[in-house]
């Protein structure tokens, strides 16, 4: 997937998540960008969300949190803030042992713990106020 991609825009993980996936997302964050936000969903419908990552520039935090049976689960927010309006972005979902790591360009920003499983997961899907470059798995 090359030049800027529409969003929102999926991925399917037909085969789901494993320790050791990663995730990289990159992009341009816009001058009048409010947020944007990366779902690892755990079907194509949407529903469930095993991670969402969600850079607030109207708020200057990073929010993570998990959605099941169509509710969200307590926030938990990135130590600092790595993302700018007009600046490219690097974002790296890493599944570890214990949750998923975020590192954004040199710098971990949040562990967060599995609340769901990362197998369950079937869909990553980036959107909102982003200029979406590109999603590789691997």
């Amino acid at each position: 997937m090359a030049g800027s991609s529409s969003v929102p825009h999926k991925t399917s993980l037909p085969e789901g998540i494993r320790v050791g996936t990663v995730m990289r997302i990159r992009g341009v964050v816009p001058d009048k960008a409010g947020r944007f936000y990366v779902n690892l969903l755990c079907n194509e419908e949407g529903g469930d969300a095993a991670l969402h990552f969600n850079p607030r520039l109207d708020e200057s935090v990073v929010v993570f949190n998990t959605k099941e049976q169509g509710s969200w689960g307590k926030e938990e927010r990135g130590r600092d803030f790595p993302f700018q309006r007009g600046q490219p972005f690097d974002v790296l979902l890493i599944s570890t042992k214990e949750g998923f790591k975020a590192v954004v360009g040199d710098s971990e920003l949040h562990n967060f713990h599995y609340r769901i499983q990362p197998e369950h997961v079937r869909v990553v899907e980036v959107g909102g106020d982003l200029q979406l470059e590109s999603v590789k798995i691997f």
